[in-house]
C-alpha cells in the first residue's frame, strides 16, 4: 500500500513541519525532515508548486518533484483569502517548525512577519529561505540557483579558460537546503534546552559564498583569484583527466608519497620523483605542460583496464569519467523506492548516511508523491476551528 505520509519511527517522529515551498531548496530541506520521521505538509498553490512542472521526465511526472517530495501532504490553500490565511495561522500555531521560501516581502503582506509568527507559536523553529540576506542591500531582489551561481563567484572558477559555466546541477540550491536542514536540526536540539523557538534566515548567497572561501581566501591573500581549469585543479598537479587507449579517467594526487607511487609503480619512471621541474607540488602545478609531455604518452599507450589495475596496485585514487548513464548502472549506486500519483514505484539514488529500510514507513508503504490537494480536506478537518 502506498503511504502519503512517510511516517518512519526516525528521530523527528512526531514533529510537524508546515511548509510553503517550491522548487528545490525548501523542498530538499523538508524532504530531508520527512526521512528523518517529521510529518510534512506541503501548502501549494491551485496551480501546484512550481517544480510539478519543470518537466514530465519520471515516467510523466516531474524529476525535480518526484525526487523530494515522497512522503509528504499536499494540501492547497489560498493564501489571498482570509480563510486560508486564518487555516495557515492555525497550522502555524501546532507546528513544530514552518519552512517559507516565497518571494521577498511576501510572508510579511500576508501579516506573518516574524513577530507575527512568534506571537501564534514562542516554540516555533521558523525558518526563511532566500536569495540573499534579509538585511544587505540585495534583500529584495528574486534569486535563482544559476544567477546566485553567477553572482557568488562560482563561475568564475567553473568551466575551462575560454568560457565560465555554471555547475551542471542546482548546486545554490541543493547547498542552501543542506544548510537550512541543519541549521533546523540544531535550532530543534536547542528549543530541547531553552523551550524557544528560533527564526532562522537561509541565504543562497550565503551558502555559496561559503563554498567559495578557499578561492577568496586565495584571491585576498594573494592578488590571483584561482585559474578556471576544467577538469584540472587549479593548484595541485597532476588532477586531472588523462586518456587510455581505450577510455579516460580521473587523476588525483594529493601529497608526495602519491606522486613516488604514481612515478614508480604506474608510470615506471622513478627519475622524475626527485627531478628539479616536478619534486613538489608547486613545481609540478608550475610545469604541468611539460609534465604532461611526460604522462600522457605513457596512458595513451596504456589500456583503461591496465591503467586502472596499476593505480589500485598503487593505492591511488582515480575515478571513471562516467556519463549520466553510467551512474544508473553503477556498482556503488544504492537505491530507494518512491510511488508516483499513478502507482507506479520508481527508485531514485538513497541519501547519504540512509539504508533502505528506512525508506519504508512503520505499515511497510513505498513512500508515495502527494497528488495536488489530495490532503486539502483532511487538513481543513483538523485545523479550522483552531
Amino acid at each position: 500500500m502506498p503511504s502519503s505520509h512517510s511516517s518512519t519511527n526516525g528521530a523527528l517522529n512526531g514533529l510537524l513541519v508546515v511548509s510553503i515551498e517550491q522548487a528545490v531548496a525548501a523542498p530538499l530541506c523538508t524532504f530531508r525532515l520527512v526521512q528523518g520521521g517529521a510529518r510534512v505538509i506541503k501548502v501549494e498553490r491551485a496551480s501546484g508548486e512550481t517544480a510539478r512542472h519543470y518537466d514530465r521526465a519520471a515516467s510523466g511526472t516531474s524529476a525535480y518533484f518526484a525526487w523530494l517530495n515522497a512522503g509528504k501532504e499536499s494540501a492547497v490553500l489560498d493564501l489571498k483569502s482570509e480563510a486560508g490565511l486564518s487555516l495557515l495561522r492555525a497550522m502555524i500555531a501546532k507546528a513544530d517548525v514552518l519552512v517559507q521560501n516565497l518571494a521577498p516581502g511576501a510572508m510579511a503582506r500576508m501579516g506573518l512577519d516574524y513577530a507575527a509568527i512568534e506571537a501564534l507559536n514562542p516554540r516555533l523553529i521558523s525558518l526563511s529561505i532566500m536569495g540573499y540576506d534579509p538585511h544587505s542591500s540585495y534583500a529584495e531582489m528574486r534569486a535563482y540557483d544559476a544567477l546566485v551561481q553567477a553572482e557568488s563567484g562560482i563561475c568564475s572558477v567553473t568551466g575551462n579558460v575560454d568560457e565560465r559555466a555554471k555547475v551542471g546541477v542546482s548546486v545554490a540550491d541543493i547547498g542552501t537546503g543542506m544548510a537550512a536542514h541543519a541549521a533546523v536540526l540544531e535550532a530543534l536540539i536547542e528549543r530541547g534546552v531553552t523551550g524557544k523557538g528560533k527564526r532562522l534566515d537561509i541565504a543562497m548567497f550565503d551558502t555559496m559564498a561559503d563554498w567559495m572561501s578557499v578561492p577568496l581566501l586565495q584571491f585576498e591573500g594573494s592578488g590571483q583569484a584561482p585559474r578556471r581549469e576544467g577538469l584540472a585543479h587549479a593548484t595541485i598537479y597532476p588532477y586531472g583527466a588523462f586518456a587510455c587507449a581505450d577510455g579516460a579517467f580521473l587523476l588525483s594526487i594529493q601529497n608526495q608519497r602519491e606522486w613516488v607511487s604514481l612515478c614508480a609503480d604506474v608510470l615506471e619512471r622513478p627519475d622524475l620523483i626527485d627531478h628539479t621541474l616536478y619534486h613538489d607540488n608547486p613545481a609540478r602545478s608550475d610545469n604541468r605542460a611539460a609534465l604532461d609531455t611526460v604522462m600522457r604518452p605513457i596512458f595513451a599507450g596504456m589500456s583503461l583496464t591496465a591503467c586502472e589495475a596499476r593505480l589500485r596496485a598503487a593505492g591511488l585514487a582515480f575515478g571513471r569519467l562516467s556519463e549520466v548513464s553510467d551512474l544508473a548502472s553503477h556498482p556503488a549506486l544504492k537505491r530507494r523506492q518512491l510511488m508516483l500519483e499513478t502507482g507506479e514505484v520508481i527508485s531514485a539514488p538513497l541519501q547519504p548516511g540512509r539504508n533502505s529500510d528506512d525508506q519504508i514507513d512503520r505499515t511497510g508503504s513505498v513512500p508515495k508523491l502527494p497528488a495536488l490537494g489530495e490532503h486539502t480536506d483532511a487538513v481543513i478537518e483538523e485545523f479550522a476551528g483552531d
